[in-house]
C-alpha cells in the first residue's frame, strides 16, 4: 500500500511537472491528476521517466454515462484517454458517471451499465482498469447521479469485468454514508482505488472527523496492495503533512 498525491488538488497552483518534482523531493514516487487534455503530456511523460515516478491514475473526459445519447462521445473520449494512459504507463482511469436526469433512476443505471459493457472491451484489450466514482451530493456535487457505494457495486457486478471497479473516496462516502471501515471492507474486492481528505472541508486528512490511521490500518489488515490517493486541498504546509503521512505508511510495511 502506497501514497499517491493528486497534484491538481494538493499543488493546484503549480504545473504538473513542478509538482512532480516537489513530490519526488519528499521521497514519494507516485502521483495522479484529473484532466489530461489541458496538460503537456509529453513533458509529464519525460518527467515521469527522468524521476522514475508512477502516474497512478488520470480521469477520462467528463461525459455522461447516465445519458444514453452521450454514449458514443463517452466511448470516444475513453479511447483518447486510454491512449494517453498507455503513453504515461498508467494503468488506472477514473470515471464519473454523469448527473441525475429527469428520467427514472433505473433507466439511468441501465444506461451506465450498457456504456461500461462497451467500455470493458477497450479496457481489457489495453489492460487498464477503469474505476467509477461515487461523489457526495450534499456539498460538492448536488446534481450527480451516483452517491451510493452499494449502487456502484451493483453496477460493477452487472458489468462483470475485472477491468471495471470502484473508486472509494472516504471523503465523499463519509458525507453520504459513514461507516467507512465496515463498508470499505465489505467492498474491498470491488475497489480499485481509494481517495482521502479531511471532512468537513476537504483539507488535510487529519483535520476533521475521520480517523484515517484506523481506516488505513484496516486496509493493511485486508492486505490491500494498491494506492491511496491524497486528494485534498491544503491549508497547512504540504511538505510537513506528506512527510508525516509517509512516515505512518512506513510503519505498515
Amino acid at each position: 500500500m502506497e501514497l499517491s498525491i493528486c497534484t491538481d488538488s494538493v499543488f493546484g497552483n503549480s504545473e504538473t511537472v513542478a509538482a512532480m518534482r516537489q513530490v519526488k523531493a519528499l521521497g514519494i514516487n507516485a502521483i495522479e491528476f484529473w484532466s489530461w487534455w489541458d496538460k503537456d503530456i509529453e513533458a509529464i511523460n519525460q518527467a515521469r521517466q527522468e524521476l522514475n515516478m508512477k502516474i497512478v491514475g488520470i480521469c477520462t473526459k467528463f461525459i455522461s454515462l447516465t445519458d444514453s445519447s452521450e454514449r458514443e462521445r463517452y466511448l470516444t473520449g475513453l479511447v483518447e484517454t486510454i491512449e494517453v494512459a498507455k503513453r504515461l504507463g498508467c494503468s488506472l482511469i477514473i470515471s464519473q458517471v454523469g448527473n441525475h436526469l429527469d428520467i427514472s433512476t433505473d433507466l439511468q443505471k441501465r444506461s451506465i451499465v450498457k456504456g461500461l459493457r462497451l467500455a470493458k472491451e477497450l479496457l481489457e484489450e489495453a489492460d487498464i482498469t477503469l474505476v467509477i466514482e461515487p461523489l457526495n451530493t450534499k456539498i460538492d456535487h448536488p446534481d450527480y447521479f451516483l452517491w451510493s457505494s452499494d449502487v456502484a457495486r451493483d453496477i460493477i457486478f452487472e458489468v462483470a469485468s475485472p477491468n471495471v471497479k470502484l473508486l472509494f473516496d472516504f471523503y465523499h462516502q463519509q458525507i453520504m454514508e459513514g461507516d467507512l471501515i465496515r463498508q470499505s471492507s465489505l467492498l474491498i474486492d470491488e475497489i480499485g482505488h481509494f481517495h482521502l481528505a479531511g471532512n468537513p472541508g476537504r483539507n488535510e486528512p487529519e483535520s476533521g472527523e475521520i480517523d484515517y490511521q484506523a481506516v488505513i490500518y484496516q486496509l493493511a489488515k485486508l492486505n490491500y496492495q494498491g494506492y491511496i490517493g491524497f486528494e485534498y486541498f491544503p491549508q497547512k504546509d504540504v511538505s510537513e503533512t506528506l512527510k508525516r503521512w509517509q512516515a505512518f505508511f512506513a510503519t505498515l510495511k
